[in-house]
């Protein structure tokens, strides 16, 4: 057995590192932070190479006196925090004092600064945690870090370090998420001699989102503010027309800090779930301001992970509020047809157009696209990392060079796309489904069996019948549900169903539950049970495939609750029982599932997340028939 012996300070310096810089993201991260904790109202990040040999850190902060520069690269060195008390109070973005010295460990280090009361500034040299050194220069109020050559000192760790353009994909995320919480002070970032973002620093956090997304996103924003006696929510969520295919849209800040939280992306992600296809993620930039008592922020050396210490009650609060922000609105998608270069530009740059599969289909489809995306995994390393960063780069707006005039008229100017122009039209007067709009339709007809043509003053609306009907099974029988107006329906003969041994036990845990919604369930010998009476508000559907599916569902390990199950199930079988395409309906059924629309909360959108509702506007029309040049 080795003996044990202590290591050295350089060594320990390093492995200290390694826990807060992973990477120069890691560098810009704590350093931009301190300036802020400074008091700056103006911060400037410059990068070349990813920031793997320069990064440049100015601030207009409070600036560090000559006496107290040496100690603030010591380990465990804060202005933040004096006992352990104060961690309960914390409000500064940094507190553990570990930033400086482990950065100053693995690269070499130039500081300069001056606070505003002193005549000269300083200038101090640190490389690998030795100081080179101290002197006067002259130098503007605030401070200046320059950091080179990362880790030169541990080549080890620099082979894990991703190609410079990806790095500096990471350190632009981190600039753009800081500006989104910081919309008072201005943020400028250059990479390699060529400026990234660049921010007014006025307060105006939906100018700080045009600057980042773009025109599309600005113009389709829902504001949000509202409060509670232990939480704030204020900031802007997108309209459903402006989802994504992951969580990287979702910002949120607690205290005007990052982070990354499983229960606040849960209560946004549950307020959207009636408007959001599945596997499609909202747009927001939320800022939840609370006491500091209530938070711990000293989880992980990051500082991008915090606990509650109400979860439940910030979880509610959150959902109520986003879902009270997005009820009541009409988000009816308008559709342009495109023009005549448009189209032959997309034929020949696409695959032929494939019908979408009904969701209850997709578990065929997704067991066809596994495949599918098993070969892409297969291949993946073959892209470059350069390939890699331009996808989701290209998705980006680009800014005009006038932002501030463009600003103004924001509300004014049309959502673009590739395919289709959505966007929410309040111009026509009022809402499509209103009983005041209703006396005003004029069902045209039914095209394709599937589609109903209505016009209403100067615009088309054209609605899926399968989409409409489903929306009208969910709503129906989640109302009867929330309303807690649970009876049972006998069944004559019982329903006999045969369960594994983990099905069993999953029936036994939630048996209660079960129970609760109006089933009756016996044990009928070995592995089988009777079910003698299912609720009477889900009788409609089938009850032998919801009841197993239920149970398949809580059988995941995404430990998916029983309600959840219940919903998501309810919505694929209204989807099986709702009227499909290509099933000719009359004028009557046509206005009688109309008026069974208006009742709905969101008769917008299906169970599913698709559009039960498209317009096209008079104007487009004429635009297309030449009538308008």
């Amino acid at each position: 057995m080795p003996g044990i012996h202590l290591l050295e300070q350089s060594t320990i310096d390093k492995i200290a590192a390694g826990e807060v810089v992973e990477r120069p993201s890691s560098v810009v991260k704590e350093l931009v932070e301190n300036a802020i904790d400074a008091g700056a109202t103006a911060v400037t990040v410059e990068i070349k190479d990813g920031g793997i040999s320069f990064i440049r850190i100015t601030d207009n902060g409070c600036g560090i006196s000559k006496e107290e520069i040496p100690m603030a690269f010591l380990r465990h060195s804060t202005s933040k925090i004096k006992t352990v008390e104060d961690l309960l109070h914390v409000t500064s973005l940094g507190f553990r004092g570990e930033a400086l010295s482990s950065i100053a460990a693995v690269s070499q280090v130039e500081l300069i600064t001056k606070p505003a009361d002193a005549l000269t500034g300083s200038r101090y040299l640190i490389e690998g945690s030795k100081e080179v050194k101290l002197e006067e220069i002259g130098a503007p109020n605030g401070t200046t870090f320059l950091v080179r050559n990362l880790f030169y000192n541990t080549p080890a760790r620099q082979k894990f370090l991703k190609s410079a353009q990806t790095e500096a994909s990471y350190i632009s995320d981190f600039m753009e998420r800081l500006a989104l919480s910081r919309p008072d002070i201005s943020f400028q970032f250059i990479s390699n001699n060529q400026p990234k973002l660049n921010t007014a620093g006025n307060g105006n956090l939906k100018d700080v989102i045009y600057r980042i997304y773009g025109r599309d996103i600005a113009m389709n924003l829902l504001e949000v503010h509202t409060e509670c006696e232990f939480m704030k929510v204020d900031g802007f969520i997108g309209k459903p027309v402006i989802s994504r295919g992951n969580r990287n849209f979702e910002s949120y800040f607690i205290n005007q800090r990052y982070i990354k939280s499983s229960l606040v992306a849960k209560g946004i992600e549950d307020a959207y779930k009636l408007h959001l296809m599945q596997h499609q993620y909202p747009f927001t930039v939320l800022h939840l301001t609370m006491d500091g008592t209530l938070l711990d922020v000293n989880v992980h050396p990051s500082k991008m992970e915090l606990r509650f210490s109400d979860g439940k009650g910030v979880y509610e609060f959150l959902y109520e509020s986003l879902k009270e922000a997005l009820e009541h609105k009409e988000f009816i998608p308008e559709v342009s047809v495109e023009d005549q270069d448009s189209l032959k530009k997309s034929q020949t740059t696409t695959q032929p157009r494939v019908k979408a599969p009904e969701p209850f289909e997709t578990k065929r489809v997704e067991k066809e696209q596994n495949r599918s995306e098993q070969s892409k995994e297969n291949n993946k390393d073959r892209i470059l990392p350069e390939q890699e960063k331009n996808l989701p780069e290209q998705t980006k707006a680009i800014p005009d060079e006038n932002p501030d005039k463009e600003m103004a008229a924001i509300e004014n100017l049309p959502l673009t796309g590739e395919q289709l122009t959505l966007r929410e039209m309040p111009e026509y007067g009022g809402q499509f489904l209103t009983q005041e709009a209703k006396a005003k339709h004029r069902i045209i007809g039914q095209v394709f069996d599937t589609y109903w043509l209505v016009q209403f003053e100067d615009k088309l609306f054209i609605i899926d019948q399968h989409a409409a009907h489903e929306k009208v099974l969910f709503e129906r029988t989640m109302a009867s549900l929330e309303k807690k107006e649970y009876t049972s329906q006998q069944l004559s003969p019982p329903m006999v169903v045969s369960l594994n041994m983990r099905e069993e036990q999953l029936l036994k845990k939630y048996l209660s539950e079960f129970e609760r919604l109006g089933y009756e369930i016996e044990s009928f010998g070995g592995k089988e049970y009777a079910v003698c009476a299912v609720p009477g508000n889900l009788y409609y559907l089938n009850q032998q495939q919801l009841f197993i599916e239920m149970l398949d569902n809580l059988n995941e390990e995404s430990g998916a609750k029983t309600s959840d199950a219940i919903i998501e199930k309810i919505a694929t079988m209204s989807c099986k029982a709702a009227v499909k395409g290509n099933q000719h309906l009359q004028k009557a059924e046509m206005e009688h599932l109309i008026e069974e629309l208006l009742t709905c909360e969101n008769p917008y959108q299906c169970p599913h997340g698709r559009p039960t509702i498209i317009s096209m506007s008079r104007y487009e029309l004429e635009k297309k028939f030449k009538r308008i040049v």
